[in-house]
């Protein structure tokens, strides 16, 4: 097989088509030459990765099973949760009212309550796999070299679809077993099975529709973003649809997948809906990868101006630019979120006030006010979302190191400290504007809920509270850069540890140790808790010490070079 490269234009190289061929099967094992090899490697560069994504999903569905087993183990209890469930605000959090009826057993709860959140991480984690393997190869060069090889055209999108699928099949397989096997009330082997393969095939789906963002963009952050957006999307569809007749929710895959009932009527057929549309997707995903240069992207990038505004010059402007798409993505992500939390805090008495456990982590946070202790609770949520921003910022300047960018920057009489301290910038300003844009969604929302007006000021408020632990979250994200550039996925220990022992632990009562090791930990639980500024003075002395030393390491080793 011939694959070398041909000009497609300046700066542009594509791979060769294949020679014509009499034998069909002979063109599609050209076209498809070296897929194994890439799946073997791909499977080694993410041997941690993927695990680690199966293992958190699987937990995340073991510990919240068990707690809603032990929270309602009782018909009277399931019977007053449904009651306080069937609004238009319990609705658009969960799913379709169909759950609700037939006693509401543990295993339709659970299936109600977990399915869309929990889905549109699976999402998420199928998106992430195929345009790590794709689009990011392809701007960092190693596409290219790889092509020049003998490697089909098809075979990275190929290999990226493979691993997305065995990752999928396998959290599919672990959550049959341990569902099906948990003996819960409510469960069945049946619709344990079809709870796992749902999940499979969503996960499926998000990653053929992440298979054509990364032929429309010509960048990693616009390919995922783009995927993230239609991820975003469907939930909204769904939870649109459910508050209302319907309609809206079969326009989301989200929508499909509930619409399966697993351990109500288990339907099987919504699951042929997830996989016909995947074929469909991933079809037009292949024909576009075979209408676009190596490199490029089917969206041609705008013509600037002739001359740099006076912002670009500057380190700060050009940071804010590259990662201006992002920062407005997660203000509407935080809003939308911080709106829906605050639409059922006037019925927050009415569906946990009477279930012992919610009530007792709830009464945990301080303030004898029902309404403002859940508020505080569920506060945590808005700022791992903003964390999530923080440490994807943060990390921007090694992804400019990576793709050999930062390289021509440093080699002009810009210094070191202050190209990374302008990405810093942005993680730790950005971060704290999506706090208060939350906050503002979350108060706003909860004022018209409640008819308190002071909730518009006390919640924002509250959401702030969270910044000294965004800056120690952006400072460990610099202290990886600076000291230990190939650790730098560490940072995400943060976010997730906060999410799990900060939102989760309460809920499931883990020790209070566990929730100290956080920075997210120490910050007063407002608004049913008064502001303390001592741990508020050291987290953000904390912070300043992790950013020193983390721009002090990244001025002294040495840069990745290209």
């Amino acid at each position: 097989m011939s694959t070398g490269t041909d000009t497609g234009g300046p700066g542009r190289a594509t791979t060769a088509p294949a020679p014509a061929s009499a034998d069909g099967r002979s063109g599609t094992r050209q076209l498809l030459a070296g897929t194994g090899t890439l799946v073997r490697f791909a499977l080694r560069r993410d041997r941690i990765r993927i695990p680690v994504w199966i293992a958190a999903l699987l937990l995340a569905h073991v510990s919240t099973l068990s707690e809603l087993n032990g929270l309602y183990g009782d018909a009277a209890t399931r019977a007053s949760f449904a009651k306080t469930m069937d609004s238009p605000a319990g609705l658009a959090m969960t799913g379709p009212r169909h759950y609700l009826d037939g006693g509401y057993e543990v295993g339709a709860m659970f299936s109600h309550q977990v399915l869309g959140f929990y889905g549109v991480l699976v999402a998420l984690m199928s998106v992430l796999i195929v345009v790590r393997h794709t689009r990011a190869e392809e701007e960092t060069g190693r596409a290219e070299l790889l092509r020049s090889t003998v490697v089909g055209r098809y075979a990275a999108l190929t290999s990226a679809l493979a691993v997305a699928l065995l990752a999928n099949l396998g959290l599919a397989a672990l959550l049959t077993v341990t569902i099906g096997g948990s003996g819960t009330a409510g469960t069945s082997w049946q619709g344990a099975l079809l709870y796992g393969a749902v999940f499979g095939g969503l996960g499926v789906l998000f990653a053929t529709v992440a298979a054509v963002t990364v032929q429309i963009s010509e960048h990693t952050r616009g390919a995922s973003g783009t995927a993230i957006a239609v991820i975003g999307l469907a939930y909204v569809l769904r939870a649109a649809g459910d508050v209302g007749d319907g309609t809206l929710s079969w326009a989301s895959p989200i929508g499909w997948a509930q619409r399966s009932y697993p351990f109500v009527d288990d339907r099987w057929w919504p699951l042929l809906l997830m996989l016909g549309a995947a074929g469909v997707t991933g079809a037009v995903g292949y024909v576009l990868s075979g209408r676009r240069d190596v490199g490029a992207g089917l969206r041609r990038p705008r013509p600037g101006r002739r001359t740099a505004s006076g912002g670009l010059v500057r380190p700060l402007g050009f940071a804010l630019r590259l990662q201006r798409g992002m920062l407005a993505g997660f203000g509407c992500g935080v809003l939308l979120l911080g709106a829906m939390y605050g639409s059922i805090l006037g019925d927050v008495d009415d569906m946990l006030k009477n279930v012992d456990g919610v009530e007792e982590a709830i009464a945990s946070a301080g303030g004898g006010d029902f309404t403002e202790s859940f508020a505080s609770v569920v506060m945590i949520v808005n700022a791992v979302v903003a964390a999530v921003y923080v440490v994807i910022a943060s990390l921007r300047p090694r992804a400019e190191e990576s793709a050999g960018r930062a390289e021509p920057l440093l080699s002009t009489g810009l210094s070191r400290v202050r190209w990374m301290w302008s990405h810093l910038s942005v993680a730790l300003l950005g971060g704290t504007a999506t706090l208060m844009i939350a906050g503002l969604g979350f108060g706003l929302t909860g004022a018209a809920s409640t008819g308190d007006r002071g909730m518009v000021l006390s919640l924002t408020v509250a959401a702030l509270a969270y910044a000294p632990a965004l800056w120690v979250t952006a400072g460990v994200a610099a202290l990886l850069f600076g000291w230990l550039p190939r650790a730098t996925a560490a940072a995400w220990i943060v976010p997730v540890y906060a999410f799990l022992v900060g939102y989760l632990g309460q809920i499931l009562q883990f020790p209070g140790w566990m929730n100290n090791l956080s920075p997210f930990g120490h910050v007063p639980q407002m608004p049913a808790a008064d502001m303390d500024w001592t741990p508020m003075l050291l987290l953000t002395l904390t912070a300043a010490a992790l950013l020193a030393a983390g721009l002090a390491g990244f001025r002294r080793r040495d840069l990745e070079t290209k």
